[in-house]
């Protein structure tokens, strides 16, 4: 079993040593001096728990650094548990400091049996939070392998996925820009017996067309100006694993003809090299335009089409989810507003009108982009049309009356609530604040059908 991983801030290099030699058998330790050395030390490892001392420079004499670091820690992870470890021990600093987000506050110099029971019971709590977490998100339907979705077109992909990740087989995925094309390739490896091995992305677009084989096939030493060594490529990096070729329409012909090969015979040659190279990757690719107008057109070989189609799903644009696009707006809202110290956020009503009227060209991508940005401009605790940077999307309409409004947040609720409660109307109406009769009465007027 694998060590809990516990970061030490400490701004005394004899301190930090000792506090490592000694919890070093019953933890991954890692530590930092400083607030630099602490966020990139959490950004790279993601420690469960980390023993934060106050007093750090460039005044170490001061809580403030200190307090600084904390609220940095928590906004990167927000489930962190940061134990306060410092020689600042005045009453308001520990109040400061617990009301800002820390688990415990001990005061040094530290008893290491105090210690070492805080850090049990620590890492008990979080594993709670963390079995909580999964048995929340094995619950919830509209949830699949981290991508949301409860619109029928979703489900059907889900539904894909669960069918042909087991068969190995190549998958083709269709779909626009910004659909999660990639996530549901993810989510095929995930759910695959190639789960083990590495998951290798390569846009075919995003690589100049002149060094897209040698990035796939890899090279040997001398092949061309500048191979001073042998290189790997993709497809022998991804062996044991999958290989996802985004935009796959965009491969050069006479890549287009080694990829088929290695299709057909499961070996490659790198470039300038001879020997043939074995790789059991499964390749799965996407694309956003059509594949059978590009063989048609001969810009794209009609064989190798063949053999990546052996299964095709296509991704739904944003604009054809339904209430998709308020579940996703709403986790994200909560996701990033989480990230950025504003965990209460809401959608002010134009702003969720503004959502479903929206046509989202770049569908999910514009749609966490536009959510991130309303999240770091919105000044109060609702989100506007202004911060989403949608008034756009209502210009064109009349101005809903005050009936509509009403109408639309009561049905905004209910829906939600129906689907939390996964269409239970006693729970739903126990969280709305309403009895079984009037919630149905609420359904009834506003046309929602239960298993809605």
């Amino acid at each position: 079993m694998s060590k809990v991983k516990l970061l030490i801030v400490e701004d005394d290099e004899d301190i930090r040593t000792q506090m490592k030699w000694a919890l070093g058998s019953d933890y991954e330790v890692r530590t930092a001096g400083d607030r630099a050395g602490a966020l990139a030390a959490c950004a790279a490892d993601r420690p469960l728990i980390t023993l934060l001392d106050l007093g750090l420079p460039p005044h170490p004499n001061e809580p403030d650094e200190g307090l600084a670091v904390l609220s940095a820690l928590l906004a990167q992870d927000p489930l962190a548990k940061v134990i306060i470890v410092s020689g600042q021990g005045e009453k308001q600093n520990a109040l400061r400091a617990v009301g800002a987000g820390a688990y415990d506050f001990l005061c040094k110099p530290v008893d290491m049996d105090e210690l070492t029971l805080v850090l049990r019971r620590c890492v008990y709590l979080a594993e709670l939070e963390q079995e909580y977490r999964v048995m929340q998100h094995a619950a919830r339907a509209d949830v699949f392998e981290d991508m949301l979705g409860a619109s029928p077109r979703m489900q059907a992909v889900f539904d894909f996925v669960r069918k042909v990740a087991p068969t190995g087989a190549p998958a083709l995925i269709l779909g626009e820009s910004g659909t999660g094309k990639e996530m549901v390739a993810r989510a095929i490896h995930l759910r695959s017996a190639q789960q083990g091995g590495p998951f290798v992305a390569i846009n075919c677009n995003a690589i100049p067309e002149n060094l897209l084989e040698s990035e796939l096939f890899g090279y040997e030493k001398g092949a061309f100006t500048g191979a001073q060594a042998q290189r790997k490529g993709h497809i022998e990096t991804a062996a044991g694993g999958t290989l996802f070729l985004d935009e796959i329409g965009e491969l050069p012909p006479e890549v287009q003809v080694k990829l088929l090969r290695f299709l057909q015979e499961k070996t490659f040659q790198r470039v300038g090299g001879r020997q043939e190279i074995p790789s059991d990757a499964r390749v799965i690719t996407a694309t956003n335009k059509d594949l059978r107008e590009l063989t048609v057109s001969g810009k794209f070989r009609e064989d190798l089409y063949f053999r990546l189609a052996v299964l095709v799903v296509k991704v739904p644009p944003l604009r054809e989810r339904g209430d998709d696009i308020l579940l996703m707006a709403k986790a994200f809202l909560g996701s990033y507003g989480a990230g950025h110290g504003k965990s209460n956020l809401t959608y002010a009503p134009d702003a969720l009108r503004a959502l479903t009227l929206h046509r989202w060209p770049g569908n999910v991508r514009e749609l966490q982009n536009r959510v991130r940005r309303a999240v770091i401009m919105s000044e109060g605790k609702r989100v506007t049309t202004q911060d989403l940077e949608l008034a756009a999307a209502l210009s064109e309409l009349p101005p809903q009356t005050l009936k509509e409004a009403r109408e639309s947040l009561e049905r905004e609720m209910v829906q939600d609530a129906l689907r939390r409660h996964r269409g239970k109307i006693t729970s739903a109406a126990l969280e709305l604040g309403v009895s079984r009769p009037t919630l149905y009465e609420l359904m009834e007027k506003l046309g929602i059908e239960r298993d809605a």
